[in-house]
């Protein structure tokens, strides 16, 4: 973890990039390439397993879904890397953004993968690479680039897929824009505008795609009396076909109401109950969670997860105003699990009395998803380079298996039952 004293001159550094942004963006609209002729269908049975996201790697491990979790392959999500790099060294902008990624969000390391998803029929993974501020989809049988999509702005971040699989979002940190693209082609259906520095994205059963954006938080202002200065953060509904908003939260009144005014509104990761009629979510420098009722429009609950007395209390060292990065919920709604980043543990929290149980010791845990038979939370440990199963039910861990260098994201997905890494890794 970077010093104190370093993590202030580089969050000093990104932020007059960042001031650039706005000007900057209007001048370099995104244009997506013209697509490659869409991979080929993969033909024959699917297996279910997990993409993990190394994003310091460049690479995505492809491991068994459920069971021991072992690594089944790898996949290089930066195989166009020398073509990226000359693109962006020739631009002044491109390289001052580019930089500015890698001494800010990335940590003093490029940003090669944030989120990836599968394709419906198993061909290809498609992946939001920051560094590059694009999406690429790569194909799973030759490792070779189907399309590729470049950003608005500087910098893409998390995605999220459409129920059907067909569609993927993508949030365009620095152009605070979020496209859906053809999951098959690449292609553009749509975008909307958001708040500051877009991050998270959901689509929901009732047609909607929810967006949540974090603000600034790269810069060292990091006293709660200081948090007007991170930006316009807020929760962007929009219609997932005509990509019109039907509804803005804005979780600073709510808080507020709720008798927080103390808390970020940044609201991170986030997940609903399989009703859909409560969600519960992160903010920016909270070791916990709060809940929020869809239907009444109010925070309802917080749940105040313990402080690891090693972590330091210095909040500019925490990485990206997070203190807690990572949140999943059983498929029968009744268990949370929460990563909490910055305090080195992992717990699984039962959502009726808002108990945690065990906390579970890993290493600086970046996300937090459901295994494929619904028993186990699996959690990426960016700090160990491996993924943790912690079982449900016992709140103890079942399971890790070693991974590439910082992992972050991890996705359910679907590749060919015969599947294998490459030839081109």
């Amino acid at each position: 973890m970077p010093s104190a004293r370093t993590t202030r001159t580089r969050r000093l550094a990104v932020a007059l990039a960042a001031s650039l942004t706005a000007s900057l963006t209007l001048l370099a609209p995104a244009v997506a390439a013209p697509p490659a002729a869409a991979s080929p269908t993969a033909g024959g049975p699917l297996q279910e397993v997990m993409f993990v996201g190394n994003n310091w790697d460049g690479t995505a491990d492809v491991i068994a879904s459920r069971g021991d979790f072992h690594r089944i392959g790898r996949v290089n999500v930066v195989p166009d890397k020398e073509e990226r790099l000359r693109e962006i060294y020739l631009n002044p902008v491109k390289l001052a953004f580019f930089l500015g990624v890698r001494s800010g969000p990335g940590e003093g390391h490029d940003q090669f993968v944030d989120d990836m998803y599968a394709t419906p029929d198993g061909a290809a993974m498609v992946v939001s690479r920051p560094s590059f501020a694009d999406v690429v989809s790569i194909d799973l049988r030759t490792g070779g680039i189907n399309w590729r999509f470049p950003v608005a702005g500087y910098r893409s971040d998390h995605m999220a897929v459409s129920p059907d699989g067909t569609r993927v979002a993508v949030s365009a940190s620095t152009a605070n824009t979020v496209h859906v693209l053809d999951i098959a082609t690449g292609r553009q259906l749509g975008s909307f505008t958001t708040g500051d520095k877009p991050h998270e994205n959901v689509f929901t059963s009732d047609g909607r795609l929810w967006n949540m954006s974090i603000g600034e938080v790269t810069t060292a202002l990091d006293a709660p009396w200081l948090d007007w200065t991170k930006g316009d953060r807020r929760i962007t509904v929009v219609d997932a076909t005509t990509f019109e908003t039907v509804r803005v939260i804005d979780m600073r009144s709510r808080l507020d109401a709720f008798g927080r005014d103390d808390l970020s509104d940044a609201v991170r990761p986030l997940v609903f109950t399989p009703d859909e009629k409560k969600l519960y979510f992160q903010v920016s420098f909270l070791n916990g969670f709060l809940e929020y009722d869809v239907e009444s429009d109010r925070v309802t609950r917080l749940k105040v997860l313990p402080g690891n007395p090693a972590t330091d209390p210095d909040r500019t060292t925490w990485v990206n105003d997070s203190r807690h990065h990572g949140l999943s919920i059983s498929p029968d709604g009744a268990k949370l699990c929460v990563a909490g980043t910055m305090d080195d543990y992992a717990t699984v929290v039962d959502r009726a009395t808002l108990k945690q149980g065990p906390l579970v010791p890993t290493s600086k845990p970046y996300w937090a998803t459901v295994s494929g038979d619904g028993r186990s939370c699996v959690v990426s440990e960016s700090g160990a380079d491996r993924v943790s199963a912690i079982d449900f039910a016992t709140g103890e861990r079942v399971a890790s298996v070693a991974v590439g260098d910082h992992p972050q994201r991890v996705r359910l997905a679907r590749v060919p039952a015969d599947w294998t890494s490459p030839a081109a890794n």
